[in-house]
């Protein structure tokens, strides 16, 4: 393989010819460079996007910072190349390489992707191309690197599942030692036999293997079983890895030399959601809620603030509102940050007045800017289906409090999509949106603007909606030019998604390993950046599914029996189906079911992480108690099985 010396070398000659060279060069303030050849395992922790999406990703920061501490590893980074860079890199024979070393991809022991969203799953295929490293996890031998994955679209890992050798299932922090002592092992003992060595992860709890388990599909196309591909071989089904009390934030973030997307201090105040709503996979997939202490999240604002110099602080969850000690923490950071040229973002509030009351104390720290509403629905009828109650009159006075506090700018955010709905809740957007400009125009005059972003609905995996299906083509477009004809006003500016980007992932999303195929079809046919819409090719990926004699509709347009065995079943969340399937018919009944904070509904989650709740304080775990002191269920070693290609390869055949 290439040495890194050679690679810079290279460089040199194709930088100056690229867009943003600096990109690609690393060097950032707080990036970590270890010796190569003092620690004995190299990990490299992909973002298969560009640089200016990937350096800010919380996800990567957080495993880079938990790798580097340790003396026996290095973390180092790598992104997807621009289409100018990658054209460069192909041409000169680069093959990708991490920015702090420049060693090789293809030199690491461990490649880590992170998947926050399906439509990169292209551009995966494309770097583990670029790399020289075999795409299909079949074809790769003992030297090549482990390939793992996680992130929320790895809670379907099926459609990637040819191409990934081990899938993270939940949260990565503790998981991660436990992949690299793992590999550490099988250094020690079997480096040439590859199967051993993914044996190896199906031990570790949280992970999945592909490679060690078989689908049976039934003749009308649906799933009949995924079983493991010989008796204690893997464990079924795979429940997710959750950390019981959240680690230190990080405070070294990477300062880029180029303008990147967000150049800010990101603090996770808490993690997980209770509020229940029906579309939302991830207040399904984060529970169950942990929050970190007051003094904790102001501590480590500081010292970011210190280590970096970056002037933004973003304070993130699934619900702000939601966090117990959410009004001392604005508080204290309004006072502490008050005249210091320091910004605070507050996203994720609930639409009530206490929200106005909160950003109002951060008034200070948000020069400009607008607040931001997520109502999902127009109507109360919709918003009682997807478990978001709020009355359209407790909106309405929250926007005049908005208003009268001094805002000119108000972004609301609908789907469009949801079940059930008809033209009159889509007419009822803009009924809301005009509501909403008049309270503006009362209060500010002409000054008063709504910005209206409209979303399409994909019933996710895991939710109580994942039996429903998507519309059609026709529907989005029909919806989408009611919007377009009736909000053609000043004050209001409407923003959508292109329905094309909404049906890919879709199929992405709710697909089967027979996707497999038609992704490697796409990329082989030029697919990659599908999540830049004018990179993104519909007509690339129809042939792709015509190809592969496989219906894109069969995964967006059909509704799912309740008894269909699901390509993600066999991933457990630990949210029981029983509880899905009880919210899908609430909603059906228009009943909305509380937070559960106030009344556990047995959903599932305590019989699996209680115990994690024992060296927590009292007030971090927002789950109910329960009476006793409840086991995570533990598994047996399973044998050595051999793999074969044969499976994985007519994946994609």
């Amino acid at each position: 393989m290439i040495e890194p010396q050679e690679i810079e070398r290279r460089l040199e000659r194709v930088l100056l010819r690229v867009q943003k060279p600096g990109r690609y060069v690393g060097g950032e303030l707080n990036q970590v460079v270890k010796p190569w050849d003092e620690v004995q395992s190299h990990v490299a922790l992909i973002f298969p996007d560009i640089y200016d999406l990937g350096l800010p990703n919380l996800a990567v920061a957080i495993l880079y910072e938990q790798l580097n501490k340790r003396p026996d590893t290095l973390a180092e980074r790598a992104y997807a190349p621009w289409t100018d860079m990658e054209a460069e890199l192909r041409g000169a024979q680069i093959p990708l390489y991490s920015l702090e070393s420049k060693h090789a991809l293809a030199d690491f022991d461990i490649l880590g992707f992170t998947l926050p969203y399906e439509s990169l799953y292209t551009n995966v295929l494309n770097m583990l191309d670029m790399a020289g490293i075999p795409v299909v996890s079949a074809d790769r031998q003992a030297h090549h690197p482990l390939i793992i994955a996680g992130g929320h679209a790895a809670y379907n890992p099926e459609p990637m599942a040819a191409f990934i050798d081990a899938f993270v299932i939940g949260e990565g922090e503790e998981v991660i030692h436990e992949v690299v002592q793992a590999h550490q092992e099988w250094k020690r003992t079997t480096p040439n036999d590859r199967a051993a060595l993914l044996q190896r992860m199906t031990n570790i709890q949280g992970i999945y293997v592909p490679a060690f388990y078989e689908v049976d599909y039934n003749p009308d196309g649906t799933v009949a079983e995924l079983r493991p591909i010989a008796d204690g071989a893997a464990p079924l089904p795979v429940v997710k890895r959750v950390v019981g009390q959240l680690p230190p934030p990080v405070t070294r973030f990477l300062v880029p030399s180029i303008d990147v997307v967000q150049n800010r201090i990101a603090i996770e105040i808490m993690r997980g959601c209770t509020r229940g709503c029906r579309f939302c996979q991830a207040g399904m997939v984060t529970r169950p809620v942990r929050e970190r202490p007051v003094q904790e999240i102001l501590d480590a604002i500081e010292e970011a603030l210190v280590n970096t110099g970056y002037e933004e602080i973003a304070l993130l969850s699934l619900s702000s509102s939601d966090y117990t000690e959410i009004k001392p923490l604005v508080q204290a950071v309004a006072e502490r940050y008050a005249g210091r040229h320091v910004t605070v973002s507050l996203p994720s509030l609930r639409i009530e007045s206490f929200s106005v009351e909160l950003m109002d104390n951060l008034k200070d720290l948000r020069p400009g800017g607008g607040f931001t509403l997520a109502p999902e629905a127009a109507t109360e009828r919709m918003r009682e289906i997807i478990n978001k109650p709020i009355s359209t009159d407790a909106l309405l006075e929250t926007a005049s409090a908005i208003f009268d506090h001094g805002w000119n700018t108000i972004k609301l955010y609908f789907m469009i999509g949801h079940p059930s709905e008809t033209l009159e809740d889509v007419e009822a957007i803009i009924d809301l949106c005009y509501a909403v400009l008049r309270e503006g125009r009362k209060r500010v005059g002409g000054r008063a603007r709504v910005h209206v972003g409209v979303s399409t609905f994909i019933p996710k995996p895991h939710t109580p909606f994942q039996w429903v299906s998507c519309d059609s083509m026709d529907q989005i477009r029909a919806k989408q030019d009611l919007l377009k004809r009736a909000m053609r006003n000043p004050g209001l500016k409407l923003t959508w998604v292109d329905p094309h980007i909404t049906l890919h992932e879709a199929w992405m999303s709710r697909g089967d390993r027979r996707t497999g195929r038609v992704i490697y079809k796409a990329w082989q046919m030029g697919a990659k950046f599908d999540a830049w819409q004018e990179h993104f090719h519909y007509d690339t990926w129809m042939k792709a599914f015509e190809d592969c004699q496989i219906d894109p509709a069969f995964y967006s347009h059909r509704e799912r029996d309740l008894d269909e065995v699901l390509p993600w079943s066999h991933i457990s969340t630990a949210v029981r189906a029983s509880f899905l399937k009880q919210d899908y018919a609430w909603s059906k009944e228009g009943r909305l079911r509380q937070d559960c904070r106030n009344q556990c509904f047995a959903c599932g989650i305590l019989p699996h992480y209680n115990d994690l709740r024992v060296n927590m304080p009292d007030d971090a775990w927002k789950c109910p108690p329960v009476k006793g002191r409840l086991k995570r269920p533990q598994r047996a070693q399973a044998e050595v099985v051999p793999v074969t290609a044969t499976a994985a390869e007519q994946e994609v055949a």
